[in-house]
């Protein structure tokens, strides 16, 4: 028996750059080829997803999905194909209701039957979304019978549930989901960021292998551009670094996106930093928690690690530089242990510290510590 999604998935969703509007096959190949040639299938993104308006709004004569035409003219099972070629995986789009959002074809009713189609496309992941159920329908029960057409399928695909809101945390793996949103849609900008992040904290007992809290898919690299940029503005370069170090304290799925084709080398590093990836990665699967202040109202995220590390991220969301204290009491060792340090953002050992220790951190910024007892 096959596991999925053992660890937080990896890749790319074609939503928050082109949204409904612009998205098409040709992207999606060109992003499909940009994720091998700049590094990040080697780094683990090796999903490419595509999201809502690739399907028409009406089934064809057997009762089957079908592209929209003018935008995949190739068809889907051949984007899969070209996907896969590239040691990638093909990730695609469905809804629960009787249309989707971008009022294409819903699932609803033709679930066992899409599960299918899905399979003989060589799908690997599903994003299911929720939007005009059918009235009187339960959405626990729309999910279930997905994730039970997903598991008939013959194929292994990652069910990825996306009903944005806290509480699906209680019930969506019941429905065989390996991933689920925790809140509506992000925007490129500061306070949602936060407001996304802060949703999952507290939620950690949830997740786990196979098993992700999902806050959304990454902003990082919009700058203010595409559907979702333009909707929230953009972020400076320190926040992107936070939101991603967040994303990977929380074993968040990281699905970048922004338009990889266009990638900047101040992005690609804030991207590809293997040493967060690696926490975000770790063998042992526990998100991150929230550890009490000790002044100021503190935000402060320790998440262990296998071997025995932890990794502590210090958030600072205020407008000015913050000095915060860190102790090591409430993670699991004692306040006299003494515990070396590694920042993880700028790769250097920072020196060992006896019960804890003061970080200055700048304003919308992160510190990231691999903290390892002596």
């Amino acid at each position: 028996m096959s596991m999925l999604a053992l660890k937080p998935p990896m890749g790319w969703n074609a939503w928050n750059y082109f949204g409904y509007r612009d998205i098409n096959e040709r992207v999606v190949r060109e992003t499909a080829d940009a994720m091998v040639e700049q590094g990040f299938r080697d780094c683990g993104y090796d999903i490419v997803s595509v999201d809502d308006a690739w399907l028409c709004p009406v089934r064809d004569a057997n009762g089957n999905l079908q592209p929209n035409p003018e935008r995949f003219p190739s068809g889907m099972k051949a984007l899969g194909d070209y996907i896969h070629e590239r040691g990638l995986k093909f990730g695609l789009y469905a809804g629960a209701g009787v249309i989707t959002y971008a009022r294409c074809a819903g699932s609803f009713g033709y679930e066992r039957q899409d599960a299918k189609k899905f399979a003989e496309w060589g799908v690997d992941l599903l994003k299911y979304d929720f939007g005009y159920a059918a009235p009187g329908q339960n959405e626990t029960h729309l999910y279930r019978k997905m994730g039970q057409a997903l598991r008939e399928s013959g194929r292994d695909i990652i069910f990825s549930g996306c009903l944005g809101r806290k509480s699906v945390s209680e019930w969506m793996k019941s429905c065989g989901a390996n991933l689920w949103r925790l809140s509506g849609d992000i925007t490129d900008n500061w306070d949602s960021i936060l407001k996304v992040a802060t949703d999952a904290v507290g939620l950690e007992a949830f997740s786990g292998h196979s098993a992700w809290n999902d806050p959304d898919m990454m902003v990082v690299g919009l700058n203010g551009e595409g559907y979702v940029g333009k909707i929230g503005g953009g972020c400076t370069t320190n926040e992107y670094e936070a939101h991603f170090a967040l994303w990977c304290m929380l074993c968040a799925p990281l699905l970048m996106g922004h338009d990889v084709r266009t990638t900047t080398p101040e992005i690609k590093t804030i991207l590809q930093n293997k040493e967060l990836i690696d926490i975000n990665q770790d063998d042992l699967g526990i998100a991150a928690f929230k550890v009490p202040p000790l002044s100021n109202n503190d935000f402060i995220l320790a998440k262990p690690l296998y071997g025995g590390d932890i990794a502590f991220c210090l958030l600072n969301t205020q407008e000015t530089p913050k000095i915060m204290p860190l102790a090591w009491d409430y993670c699991g060792w004692e306040i006299t242990d003494t515990v070396s340090l590694r920042d993880v953002i700028e790769h250097k050992e920072i020196g060992r510290f006896t019960g804890g220790m003061c970080a200055n951190v700048q304003p919308h910024s992160v510190k990231v510590f691999r903290a390892t007892r002596i």
